[in-house]
């Protein structure tokens, strides 16, 4: 009987550990986000960190990753970079895997932007107009998952986004004078960022959690389809 009950213990103990594992969640950091796109008027020196934080809550919200500390990411990669600089003793040089553990980190680049707009109907009463028109927003995020023992880029994905929506615009002019509101005080470019982001993040619980191999690829294999046709069909070779 004592033989029974401790088997079953053991069983018990066993299974515990393997739920354990099995629930254990990746660890992975997001590196600061860069910008390929020359002209791109939102893009300023802070939005390369204001892109990793909104990709940091939108994976620490799935619930799906541990997720690394932005500050923590960003304390070693400068001591890599210090590292690199050749300044340092090469006994001491600071490697990729030594980011608390991580298992992958994340890397975006801004790769495509676009924004056009047209014209809508535009009413003046005394001085005073109002008008309005429709705008496309397009983006394209390359994203990179990077083993951080190896440095190996184990996977990469181009993420797109498109938002259309109408922008109202206001002005007061006279004989005299002329002043202008903005342009646009509700653009989609906002929300095609946003848009985005979500999309990398529901991509990477596919791509980590669930594996190359699963069938929830299938969308984002035939997303980058038609991405690739598309973007053929523009060019000419002859």
């Amino acid at each position: 009987m004592k033989k029974k009950i401790l088997v079953f213990v053991l069983i018990l103990f066993a299974a515990s550990l393997f739920h354990g594992f099995a629930q254990e969640k990746p660890r992975i950091g997001v590196l600061r986000f860069t910008n390929t796109v020359a002209g791109m008027y939102w893009w300023r020196a802070s939005v390369a960190s204001d892109l990793q934080d909104m990709l940091i809550s939108e994976l620490v919200s799935t619930r799906k990753f541990s997720v690394l500390e932005r500050n923590e990411i960003n304390a070693v990669l400068s001591e890599q970079d210090l590292s690199a600089s050749g300044r340092v003793d090469k006994k001491t040089l600071v490697k990729m895997g030594k980011i608390k553990g991580a298992k992958y980190l994340i890397a975006g680049t801004v790769s495509a932007f676009e924004k056009t707009s047209a014209k809508g109907g535009k009413i003046r009463v005394k001085g005073i107009s109002l008008g309005g028109k429709k705008e496309k927003t397009y983006i394209a995020v390359d994203v990179k998952l990077i083993d951080t023992e190896t440095g190996e880029i184990v996977d990469a994905r181009t993420i797109e986004a498109t938002i259309k929506a109408k922008a109202i615009g206001a002005g007061l002019s006279t004989r005299h004078f002329s002043v202008s509101g903005e342009d646009a005080k509700k653009t989609p470019t906002g929300k095609a960022i946003r848009a985005c982001i979500i999309h990398i993040a529901d991509y990477l619980i596919c791509s980590v959690t669930k594996g190359l191999d699963h069938k929830c690829m299938k969308k984002y294999d035939a997303m980058d389809k038609r991405r690739r046709d598309k973007t053929r069909s523009t060019i000419d070779i002859d």
